[in-house]
Parts: C-alpha cells; sequence; structure tokens
C-alpha cells in the first residue's frame, strides 16, 4: 500500500477557508466593527478568503476525482 501525502492544493484551500472564516466572524463583533475603519477593512478583505477557498476546494475535488473509463 502507498501513503499519499496531501496535496498543496488542497492544505492551501483549508487554510485559505479557515482564515475567511474567522475574520467573517470576527466582523460580528461589536468591539471590532465599532473600532478603527482600516480594521474592518482588513477583515472584510481577509473574509474574501472564504469563497476562494470554497472554490480551490471544489477545483481539487474536481482534479482529483476517478475519470470515467
Amino acid at each position: 500500500m502507498q501513503t499519499q501525502k496531501s496535496p498543496r492544493l488542497l492544505a492551501a484551500a483549508v487554510i485559505l477557508f479557515g482564515i475567511g472564516m474567522v475574520a467573517a466572524l470576527a466582523l460580528l463583533l461589536p468591539v471590532v466593527r465599532d473600532s478603527n475603519t482600516a480594521i474592518v477593512t482588513t477583515l472584510y478583505l481577509l473574509a474574501l478568503c472564504a469563497p476562494l477557498g470554497f472554490v480551490l476546494g471544489l477545483v481539487f475535488a474536481l482534479l482529483s476525482g476517478r475519470r470515467s473509463r
């Protein structure tokens, strides 16, 4: 049996999705919303990593799927 290492695309997808979800949840906190505009803008841009990670995960799933004969 061969052991297969986790592909980099999947790791990147999981990391980006996690960063995006943490940033999106941080935007819900009143302390963050009432703070500096630069912090809110930065968290908003980081929250956009969640859909990007999701798309990368879909691309990985499509590329690693079994091919029909």
